[in-house]
């Protein structure tokens, strides 16, 4: 049997509202160049190498044309704050959405200009040029200022959080490696890094939405039930999410998190602000449990 005494003396790490279960509502306003199309639309059957997929490009437009609309309905109806991660070409082709996120109260991040403008493909000259302009062409339209950055497909480069860090950014997304809020020191200073996830809601469309709620409702009862500090990352993309089959079991989700009294719904810069605050970079696994300071990795 496991001793109990050294478990007891461990500081409990805790979020600053002394909450359990951060819910880090993370919406993608995505678009695409008018020679491109999305890879993976609900159609079964792909067109060969070389052509452009019209179907898939009319699909995709349902994000801005109606998708968009219906997530921030939904949010403001149920008071849950979110971040939208927004591709700087939509701010030419649906200005009036990105202007109504901005109204609505919700964060805005930038997306690149289009999503499959990925930095993995850029030299170094061409990545801080599209960072540049993306945040340029957000803050124009949306007149707030953009705190952070998500990379399309978490196709970022080593040297991507540097130039965040040096555009003025304070976070990024691009981190699948860890679970809670992360320091990244730079060439430039640290910058935060808040965790997405590897489950979101264009993994269930073609089976079943209700594959989504049952993930996400057992997700955040195990770590409510069971750990002190945990953050659960919640993608919806407006060409999928945005569809009212996947926001009925998203409202159904919602109004089972907000029944408990261990839920904090935190925008990305309100974790990135607890992660800069912290005195190390990194809370491992190890010693948020296990009483090991020296696993928690410090400042350089």
């Amino acid at each position: 049997m496991a001793k109990k005494t050294k478990a007891s003396k461990i500081k409990a790490l805790s979020w600053p509202n002394g909450k359990k279960v951060a819910v880090s509502v993370t919406v993608m306003f995505e678009t695409w160049p008018d020679d491109s199309a999305p890879n993976y639309s609900v159609q079964t059957t792909h067109l060969k190498k070389g052509t452009v997929d019209h179907a898939a490009k009319a699909w995709s437009t349902y994000g801005g044309r109606v998708g968009v609309w219906r997530i921030m309905r939904m949010l403001e109806r149920l008071g849950i704050p979110a971040t939208f991660f927004v591709n700087a070409r939509c701010t030419e082709q649906y200005p009036d959405a990105v202007k109504q996120i901005v109204k609505s109260g919700f964060d805005i991040a930038a997306h690149s200009y289009t999503q499959d403008d990925l930095l993995s493909y850029k030299t170094l000259d061409e990545q801080q040029a599209v960072i540049r302009q993306s945040i340029d062409l957000l803050e124009a339209c949306g007149g707030k200022k953009v705190t952070g950055w998500g990379s399309p497909v978490v196709a970022f480069t080593p040297e991507t959080a540097g130039f965040l860090k040096q555009a003025g950014l304070k976070w990024t997304c691009d981190v699948t490696y860890e679970d809670l809020p992360i320091k990244i020191q730079t060439p430039h200073g640290p910058i935060a890094g808040v965790p997405t996830t590897d489950f979101s809601d264009n993994r269930v469309l073609r089976s079943s939405s209700r594959d989504l709620f049952d993930v996400h409702r057992g997700t955040f009862d195990y770590l409510r039930q069971n750990e002190t500090i945990g953050l659960q990352t919640l993608v919806v993309h407006c060409q999928f999410g945005g569809r009212a089959l996947i926001a009925a079991v998203l409202t159904e989700l919602f109004n089972h998190m907000t029944k408990s009294r261990d839920v904090w719904f935190a925008t990305h810069e309100e974790l990135a602000d607890w992660a800069l605050q912290q005195d190390v970079d990194v809370h491992t696994y190890r010693s948020r449990y296990f009483g090991d300071a020296s696993a928690a990795t410090k400042k350089r």
